[in-house]
């Protein structure tokens, strides 16, 4: 399966969507995290399209993965950076891609490791099918359904890239 998305007009419609999603819950001075790597790629263009005025967020989950013992260690493990408080602000979370949401569920173990967040909004370019645990974006680039043997995969951060691919 082949298919070319445009990666541009993606994050154009999400940032109106966040946007228009932060209006609608009385935000107006939201912090954003991205989750590395991709995430934070994603992160870091809708930073610039919302003009927000605090720094970019950088959240590396991999201590807090429920399966780390089984994966280890990645050996390019960047740390964590989080330049503003936790406690009472009002997150913007950013990821790649939303599958089984076990990322976001360490994503947050670690982030209420930090303080207790007013509010989370969850904004992920693509959403596929596979669920495991009942987590929802509210701002998603695209919805995809498929096979078990597909996976997406976001190349970066200069030339963003999301493809479909199989896995043997």
């Amino acid at each position: 399966m082949s298919e070319n998305f445009d990666i541009t007009a993606m994050l154009a419609q999400m940032g109106e969507q966040l946007q228009s999603t932060l209006t609608a819950r009385g935000i107006k001075k939201p912090q954003m995290i991205g989750i590395y790597s991709g995430g934070v790629w994603i992160a870091e263009k809708l930073h610039q399209q919302l003009a927000l005025e605090s720094p970019l967020g950088c959240l590396n989950i991999s201590f807090y993965r429920d399966d780390f013992t089984q994966v280890g260690m990645h050996p390019e493990v960047k740390p964590s950076h989080l330049p503003f408080a936790i406690d009472g602000a009002e997150l913007i979370l950013v990821d790649d891609v939303l599958h089984t949401g076990r990322t976001i569920r360490a994503a947050l173990n670690e982030i209420f490791d930090y303080g207790r967040p007013a509010s989370v909004t969850l904004v992920v370019l693509a959403e596929r099918n596979g669920r495991e645990l009942p987590i929802l974006a509210d701002v998603v680039g695209v919805t995809l359904d498929l096979d078990s043997h597909e996976h997406v995969k976001l190349s970066g951060p200069e030339q963003l890239s999301l493809k479909i691919i199989e896995s043997l």
